[in-house]
């Protein structure tokens, strides 16, 4: 299972050549049954590192480019008339794929953005008066330009929470910004990208981290930060049950992929910005539209509060 990890890290850094901790975040997010939010400027990579991630399983895969006017049945599906046999048939939209790429999410309106909650937290989709499955394994990797580029809409507070992750790129090292001038990835090797892992294999590997153990106190530290995020009185709105199930689940993917069947505390701490820092509100800004100011708040809550030995 280590060997499967490391080929798909592999496969996604020999086109995404940018920010590795970035990689490792999004595999803990495959790994962990999570989706991910990428923010950053236009041109860094968001696009190409979900793309790589898609390509390097072997499973159906489908791209949302968000724009103002797109509506919740261009990607839920919508009825069609058959005149053959009188009837109403439902066409499947894209969000029925095992990896969804939802490009610039927040250049869409807030109601069609609604849209993906059912799917993001009970990976179902209600129509026509029935509850339909998505395929397994099932995974929204949503980038979104800064909130302050024109044109953009705020995310809502409870779909923001059904990101288990919120990821920055930032710009390349002048070195990788160099390897990208030569060899323009997004160009020449992405689309040859093969993939190295089935569907299956990641339902096994993700079945796996469901077992990596978690002792009492590691579960007692989650809930302290937990706690101290609720009482903190530069929060308006704290950490949800939701984000401490987040964390938790951040911190098994986490020790599984460093070969561990148990957690540490590191494994906590490592996941406590890009698992929480979104979730929460300041008292400042409503609609979480300073990222720096959330993440300060979590750093210092996080400083706070003792870790086990």
């Amino acid at each position: 299972m280590q060997e499967r990890i490391q080929a798909l890290r592999e496969n996604i850094v020999s086109v995404y050549m940018g920010n590795v901790q970035a990689v490792d975040r999004l595999i803990v997010c495959l790994l962990a049954r999570g989706h991910a939010l990428i923010e950053d400027v236009p041109g860094v990579g968001k696009t190409v590192l979900a793309n790589a991630l898609a390509r390097s399983i072997h499973c159906s895969f489908s791209r949302l480019q968000c724009t103002p006017d797109l509506l919740p049945s261009d990607i839920t599906g919508t009825s069609v008339f058959r005149q053959d046999s009188g009837t109403f048939e439902f066409r499947k939209g894209p969000i029925f794929a095992n990896v969804v790429l939802a490009d610039e999410i927040n250049r869409t309106t807030p109601r069609t953005q609604s849209a993906m909650l059912e799917a993001m937290s009970d990976a179902t989709v209600s129509a026509e008066g029935i509850v339909l499955p998505l395929p397994q394994p099932f995974l929204v990797v949503a980038t979104q330009n800064p909130y302050e580029f024109e044109g953009t809409y705020f995310l809502p507070e409870n779909q923001l929470d059904r990101f288990l992750m919120r990821l920055s790129l930032g710009y390349p090292s002048p070195d990788d910004e160099a390897r990208i001038l030569r060899k323009q990835p997004a160009r020449t090797a992405l689309p040859d990208l093969q993939p190295v892992m089935t569907a299956a294999q990641v339902c096994e590997l993700q079945a796996s981290v469901d077992l990596v153990r978690m002792d009492q106190q590691l579960v007692d530290y989650i809930i302290s930060i937990a706690t101290s995020t609720r009482n903190c009185e530069d929060l308006q709105v704290g950490i949800s049950p939701r984000g401490a199930l987040a964390l938790a689940a951040a911190a098994r993917a986490t020790a599984f992929i460093g070969g561990r069947d148990y957690c540490v505390p590191d494994d906590i701490i490592s996941n406590v910005l890009g698992v929480c820092a979104h979730r929460v509100v300041s008292r400042t800004y409503m609609h979480q539209g300073d990222t720096l100011t959330t993440r300060r708040i979590m750093q210092r809550v996080l400083e706070s509060v003792p870790s086990p030995a």
